[in-house]
């Protein structure tokens, strides 16, 4: 069973990192990260338009977040708050003890290792705190930076596809 009580907020940190929970103060970022050309690239999402959208978009992450529906992360290098990446669980499935895996980084902080050192602590934290025993992630099949971070990480190519985007891959981890 997994333990989805997300109260008090999760906050992680790693050596260069801290993730925490999205603040209505992380609009202008997340209007940038989701309205960016080369992060949407990969992604099947509507970019936000104005910071309007960043606005709702963050309200609506934290009311499913208050919900126990998914944990969305705020990624912020250690000596600062300001937000560089987002990284989240969602899609859980109490039957399979698993859950989906996303994230995005500011296209300046790439090929720093920044994600790998993320998602490894989400990871952790998803097999040791809340009993997930697998994890799953989608990547574009052209998308190499992705797919390359998932297999530093351990996951496994599948030969599943997603039915909505046959270009989607899906890998998994299993703890």
């Amino acid at each position: 069973m997994i333990n989805r009580n997300f109260s008090p907020f999760p906050v992680l940190t790693t050596g260069r990192l801290v993730l925490r929970q999205l603040l209505e103060s992380d609009i202008e970022e997340i209007f940038l990260l989701r309205s960016d050309p080369g992060i949407n690239k990969y992604l099947d999402r509507r970019p936000s338009k104005t910071p309007e959208d960043a606005l709702h978009f963050i309200t609506a992450i934290n009311e499913n977040i208050a919900k126990n529906e998914n944990l969305y992360w705020a990624i912020t290098k250690a000596d600062s708050q300001k937000l560089i990446g987002t990284i989240c669980l969602f899609d859980f499935s109490d039957e399979h003890n698993s859950c989906e895996i996303g994230y995005e980084l500011s296209t300046e902080y790439q090929r720093q290792g920044i994600m790998q050192e993320a998602a490894g602590s989400v990871i952790e934290f998803a097999f040791q705190t809340l009993g997930i025993t697998s994890i799953s992630a989608f990547s574009h099949r052209d998308n190499q930076s992705s797919m390359n971070l998932l297999q530093k990480l351990n996951f496994e190519k599948t030969r599943v596809h997603d039915d909505t985007n046959t270009d989607m891959i899906l890998f998994r981890l299993s703890s």
